[in-house]
């Protein structure tokens, strides 16, 4: 089945989606998969990816021009990618070839090649589809550049995966990369509404369509595929609720609903481990909320958050482990990039701890929030022109490289009016702020001794 979709009316599918569902596929026929009858005609029969297809978007606006373009689509599963490719080849009356770069190689690069070039002699634009793009190497990706340079063809690339960083720079400079999000809520309401239609089911129950939808998470083909499942285990006639879908679904029913109440107590736990210094309550959380199909970006973007919260100062490397572990998992996808994910978890339960600039940064903001604005004291400002200068801005300015131990002692950095005492950041004593802390210490004392001889 192809790679993904956007829900649709359930109707006889294009040509060219009746080639990827098999010759001769009815709309009716049951052997069809739920997701493929549903695939769109038209455009307008597309659910989600308002931000490309609503009135006057890059997409929508492509259509409506009658000139293709080459593309890049970017986004997670059955958000529409493959759908969009087919949409643009019957709107453009175009002649559409699909290469999968998990199967293919050179050889299915070039019978593309001469079968766009075989619709070209008859007067047909020819559309080459790409899905996965990724998954080619660099000599396979660059196999496509003169092609899309002469105007052979247009070429759509799909792929999961970051393209900054696995499609090569010469065929990205040549494609514009269209982002597709997961599908909303509400939209995947209105497509397990179609579904239900589709089927001659009868319409979940609220709470189990929520937690179905859950469970999608965003990914319309999943969606589609699990309610057929459950339909043809239960029977179109009986009313789905969530029991029947415990039963059905087992342990593939996520055990959580995507922020709902259960959700965010495992994050909690998860954030409370790492913040307690306990690596292996810490893994079990992060496993839990990975088996139950969070996103594993989520999990990355929560890291990075705990790094800066909870480790800080104490060990900076936190931070530039959670960001690389972050950006391995980009690379290298599910479920090979959790291993780095769960890396930074364990790293971040077993480094010291410290919230000091969290509260600092706390403590500033409600200062500045209550606080009325201070000027800035006259020798620490910008003296560009003659006019400031005459104004006595940047006067006395100590310049601190040209100071002993390149500190100037005594100087004042904090607005008239504040005491030169004020503290904000006070480093605890653990990991690398006992160094801070002692430094702060001596420069301190530096700056008594030198406002004690003024």
């Amino acid at each position: 089945m192809a790679d993904d979709l956007f829900g649709g009316t359930a109707a006889d599918p294009p040509a060219s989606a009746r080639a990827g569902a098999g010759a001769g596929a009815s709309a009716h026929d049951a052997q069809v998969p739920l997701a493929e009858r549903l695939r769109p005609q038209h455009l307008d029969e597309v659910i989600g990816q308002h931000d490309l297809l609503g009135e006057g978007k890059p997409l929508r606006v492509a259509f409506e021009s009658g000139q293709p373009h080459s593309m890049i689509l970017w986004g997670p599963p059955g958000v529409g990618k493959t759908t969009l490719a087919r949409l643009m080849a019957d709107a453009f009356d175009a002649h559409f070839i699909q290469i999968s770069a998990v199967l293919g190689g050179v050889k299915d690069i070039r019978e593309a090649v001469e079968g766009a070039r075989v619709a070209q002699a008859r007067g047909q634009r020819c559309i080459v589809f790409v899905d996965e793009v990724h998954r080619f190497n660099k000599s396979q990706q660059d196999a496509f550049l003169p092609h899309v340079e002469s105007g052979l063809f247009t070429f759509i690339g799909a792929t999961t995966e970051n393209p900054s960083f696995e499609v090569n720079s010469a065929l990205l400079s040549r494609a514009t990369v269209h982002v597709l999000q997961p599908m909303s809520d509400e939209d995947m309401q209105a497509l397990l509404r179609r579904a239900t239609e589709a089927l001659g089911a009868v319409a979940p129950l609220p709470a189990a369509a929520d937690r179905l939808i859950a469970y999608a998470d965003g990914d319309a083909r999943r969606l589609l595929n699990t309610f057929e499942n459950v339909v043809r285990m239960l029977g179109a006639v009986r009313p789905i609720d969530e029991a029947a879908l415990e039963r059905s679904l087992g342990a593939q029913l996520r055990r959580y609903d995507k922020g709902g109440e259960q959700f965010y107590d495992t994050i909690s736990a998860l954030h409370k481990s790492v913040r307690g210094s306990q690596p292996d309550a810490a893994l079990y959380w992060f496993v839990r909320m990975i088996d139950g199909g969070v996103d594993a970006r989520y999990l990355a973007r929560r890291l990075i958050r705990m790094a800066t919260e909870d480790i800080g100062l104490a060990d900076p490397r936190a931070l530039r482990m959670t960001l690389d572990a972050a950006e391995t998992y980009e690379r290298l996808g599910s479920p090979e990039g959790e291993l780095a994910l769960a890396e930074a978890v364990v790293y971040l339960a077993v480094a010291p701890k410290s919230n000091a600039v969290y509260q600092a940064y706390k403590a500033v903001r409600a200062l500045v929030k209550q606080d009325g604005t201070r000027p800035v004291p006259l020798h620490l400002r910008n003296a560009p022109t003659a006019l400031m200068k005459s104004l006595d801005y940047g006067r006395d300015y100590r310049y601190a490289h040209d100071e002993e131990g390149a500190y100037a002692a005594g100087e004042r950095y904090l607005p008239d009016g504040m005491d030169p005492a004020t503290r904000f950041y006070e480093p605890v004593p653990r990991g690398l702020e006992i160094k801070i802390a002692d430094k702060l210490a001596r420069l301190r004392a530096l700056d008594e001794q030198a406002r004690g001889r003024t």
